[in-house]
């Protein structure tokens, strides 16, 4: 049975089905609305799925820290000024073991909506990610749904200490925390107050954090001394660790296949390797990704954290989206690979997230349809997992400000708010694109075309080979404009060649004797190209391939994925 490819499609509960028209800035959840765990319908996963999905990243599950709480239900209201916006960070996280209450129809039915969603993602065959969120959490944490036995973070703490492997918190003994003027000015009647101070989630052990900051959080503790030269103490096993696998084997219980561990390089490789293995041997089908952004970790939390993939967002993605830009030649893309040292089956590709700008804003290329060529090399040049971002398959520009968030080119996740292209594939819950543009309709018919491909067998398990290095330096092959490569399997063998340009390119493409040898394809032979994306077929003999090459037609933002038949 062939492997399958991982393909995930990100989304917001809380944004994916806000159907509200008229939004106010910076609006309160009654005044801006709100999605539901209940809005992602059958109708809409079998929809996702069609475009090539089999994993949902549900993004802000995990209850977080709100302005505007549910004191019925034994929920306060947060305080705004330890809250970035009025829907708050889905990373300063405020309950682990319950659920955001905003996103359920009864608010006391929250986990049970909440299930129901996963056993109907599961039933439309989709499996679901979660995030975690390891390295801090909300400054008013406090978990009132914890199970029984269970202490909270903090509880036991020794608070005279700055450092101590037994604490969950670092502290600033003898010091009251101090929030930017800014904030406070901004929020005059404030009632937060933090004595002795906790040092802030991004390793800022002052009690002074700036509006920068993360201010909304706190820095949990795994045993690094951090003011004493990084020291460790991890024998015994320090306790946040035990309380967080607590927490993942609570969420896998439930159902969960996968967990996006946020800000992974923060917390020790040396936890990983010990929750993972423990999580694993209880659910060993269950997938670890890492927000890693520092290449000289990627080894270590691979192969001592033991996670299964790793973002590739300064490596390939900075890099596409440079090419978009125009701000860098095709050809370096070459170099992301070989800089990985044969991590790429462990590398995550995307060309959106929700920390990244829209492709279609101005902030990035202004226009979705230059980023074709790049979306199906992120999604084919090696075995790991491709990912995009809801509204991405219809070119969501992101464009204006919607309260904490401005205009900046990315959907909010701090905002109650809508993405208004999405909505119109949307249609009212229909999940039909009727309210979608002709050339929208196209976009998102081109991305599952690309997305589909990762069922073929040469890209979910084959092995790759670069063609630039035969290439770059010809006159008949543009390689600040073109790339090219191969996937090849023992059943398939497919030539890919993108094209970032405006222009329509006419080139001659190499495969030198080297890459048919590893390909184990006899020569003389004549061979036939058929365009998997389209209707292009052309036939050629083995040796004019590598000693003319075969002449090719890219048109304009657009790619060739030619399978070789002989």
């Amino acid at each position: 049975m062939n492997k399958e490819k991982i393909i995930i499609y990100q989304l917001l509960p809380r944004l994916f089905g806000n159907t509200t028209n008229q939004l106010k800035l910076n609006g309160s959840r009654s005044e801006n609305g709100c999605g539901k765990f209940n809005d992602i319908t059958d109708l809409a996963l079998q929809e996702i799925k069609a475009l090539g999905i089999n994993h949902i990243w549900y993004t802000g599950v995990i209850e977080h820290a709100i302005a505007q709480g549910y004191p019925e239900h034994n929920i306060p209201n947060g305080e705004p000024l330890v809250i970035k916006g009025k829907a708050g960070s889905p990373y300063a996280i405020i309950d682990y073991y319950d659920v955001n209450p905003d996103l359920a129809e009864n608010v006391s039915q929250r986990m049970e909506e909440f299930q129901a969603l996963i056993n109907r993602t599961h039933q439309n065959n989709l499996k679901v990610i979660i995030d975690f969120v390891p390295n801090h959490l909300a400054r008013e944490y406090k978990s009132d749904m914890k199970p029984e036995g269970i202490s909270d973070f903090g509880e036991n703490d020794d608070t005279t200490h700055a450092f101590s492997p037994a604490n969950n918190f670092y502290y600033l003994p003898n010091e009251e925390l101090h929030l930017p003027d800014d904030l406070k000015n901004k929020f005059p009647n404030n009632n937060y107050h933090e004595n002795p101070a906790k040092a802030t989630g991004n390793d800022q052990f002052s009690a002074y954090p700036n509006s920068n900051d993360w201010y909304e959080t706190v820095k949990l503790n795994y045993g690094i001394d951090y003011m004493n030269e990084h020291s460790s103490y991890f024998d015994p096993i320090p306790d946040t660790w035990h309380k967080m696998k607590d927490i993942l084997l609570y969420w896998a219980q439930k159902g969960v296949d996968g967990f996006r561990c946020d800000m992974a390089e923060m917390v020790p490789a040396e936890f990983w390797n010990w929750v993972i293995t423990k999580v694993k041997s209880e659910f060993p089908e269950i997938i670890f990704i890492a927000e890693v952004y520092n290449p000289n970790f990627y080894e270590t939390y691979i192969c001592q954290g033991k996670f299964d993939y790793l973002y590739d967002k300064v490596g390939l993605y900075d890099t596409l989206k440079g090419i978009i830009r125009k701000e860098k030649p095709a050809r370096e893309i070459s170099n992301c690979w070989q800089s990985l040292n044969n991590l790429d089956a462990y590398m995550l590709r995307f060309l959106e997230n929700h920390d990244e700008q829209r492709i279609a804003s101005s902030f990035f290329a202004g226009d979705a349809e230059k980023a074709l060529p790049a979306m199906l090399l992120s999604t084919c040049m090696h075995k790991g997992p491709a990912m995009i971002y809801f509204g991405q398959e219809v070119g969501e520009a992101a464009n204006g400000a919607s309260g904490f968030s401005g205009n900046d080119g990315r959907t909010t996740i701090f905002d109650y708010w809508t993405v208004p292209e999405h909505l119109k594939w949307m249609n009212s819950g229909k999940y039909d694109g009727k309210l979608l543009s002709a050339e929208q309709n196209k976009l998102r018919q081109v991305y599952a075309d690309i997305l589909k491909l990762g069922k073929q067998t040469a890209i979910s398990e084959g092995e790759f080979y670069d063609l630039m290095w035969q290439n770059k330096d010809s006159a008949f092959f543009n390689s600040d404009i073109i790339y090219s490569f191969l996937r090849h399997s023992n059943e398939q063998k497919l030539l890919f060649v993108c094209n970032f340009d405006s222009q329509i390119q006419h080139l001659h493409l190499k495969v030198p004797s080297h890459a048919l040898e590893v390909m184990d394809i006899p020569r003389p032979i004549k061979i036939k190209f058929r365009d998997l994306l389209s209707n292009y077929t052309c036939k050629i003999g083995s040796e004019e391939l590598i000693e003319q090459g075969v002449k090719l037609i890219v048109p304009a933002y657009n790619s060739l994925v030619l399978e070789f038949v002989y």
